[in-house]
């Protein structure tokens, strides 16, 4: 795939699609409604993890522990095999993709109000948000890929989170792309991404990584520069993270290249609302391992 320079893009515009994405395409993984249709589906929801894995890895099929947690990449194997494969014994995939849209009607119903969901403009922004996830190019991007091969729904805002989903996974499996190219592995990439002020090393402790491996990977990072002894980050830990956020977004700007500057310009203008309304509603967390907001 040939990618064009991301100064055809309005800058700035790349990421910012993804900070309007995101959020509605992560409200499943907290809404109290996501946690019903898990609880019924047999999960154990006193903690996220089960239907996280579940909800999130459906489209793969019934994966095992080594696929997934490849393409999740900084969870850590152990935390991984933890929930995998014992969430497909619990309930197989296609029940699983049936029971997260239905979680998502629900949630968003109650987070946007059912007036706002089956609205003109929540039906606008799935058309054009659809138009760019259908823009996405899925070789070399297995999750994007896969969420790509559903079927679309019919009801607007299903179609909106669908396509928030396929932007926000065709961007993620360009991020490990630019963090492979970078040099740095799962839990490396974690340790620089907090150097840099992404995330508080309590956050990052969520991805299952022990003390002895990020001591050992913060070691690594040292040796190459990036780190300074004291575990702060280097002129060039900086510059590195940089060149993998910047190369993140030339990887993610092919969707909107395709949709155009005035229709993604109206898109993020039809965002505007629902991204308030979710992050208002304060079911999702002030810090995360994204980075967004800090990066």
């Amino acid at each position: 795939m040939t990618v064009e320079p991301l100064d055809t893009v309005e800058p700035g515009r790349v990421r910012q699609m993804w900070h309007l994405l995101e959020p509605l395409h992560a409200l499943l993984y907290y809404a109290p409604e996501a946690f019903e249709e898990a609880r019924a589906l047999g999960y154990d929801v006193a903690e996220r993890w089960p239907s996280y894995f579940a909800w999130r890895s459906a489209p793969l099929g019934p994966a095992g522990a080594e696929r997934i947690g490849s393409a999740f990449y900084s969870f850590s194997p152990e935390m991984v095999a933890r929930y995998v494969p014992e969430i497909w014994r619990t309930a197989e995939p296609a029940k699983v993709l049936d029971a997260r849209l239905r979680a998502v009607d629900l949630a968003y119903r109650a987070v946007l109000g059912s007036e706002v969901v089956d609205g003109p403009d929540i039906a606008e922004a799935a058309g054009l948000a659809r138009r760019a996830a259908e823009a996405v190019v899925t070789a070399g991007r297995p999750l994007a890929a896969a969420n790509a091969e559903l079927p679309w729904p019919e009801a607007p805002h299903l179609v909106l989170w669908q396509a928030a989903t396929i932007l926000r996974e065709h961007r993620g499996d360009g991020h490990l792309a630019a963090l492979l190219a970078a040099g740095l592995d799962p839990v490396e990439s974690l340790v620089s991404f907090a150097a840099v002020g992404a995330a508080s090393e309590q956050t990052f402790a969520s991805r299952g990584w022990s003390e002895p491996a990020w001591a050992a990977a913060r070691d690594r990072l040292t040796a190459r520069g990036l780190l300074a002894a004291d575990g702060t980050v280097t002129d060039a830990g900086r510059a590195l993270r940089a060149q993998v956020e910047l190369r993140t977004d030339e990887l993610a700007a092919a969707p909107w290249l395709a949709l155009g500057p005035e229709s993604t310009a109206r898109l993020a203008e039809l965002l505007g609302g629902p991204w308030l309304a979710v992050i208002g509603s304060g079911l999702l967390p002030g810090e995360n391992t994204l980075g967004i907001g800090k990066i």
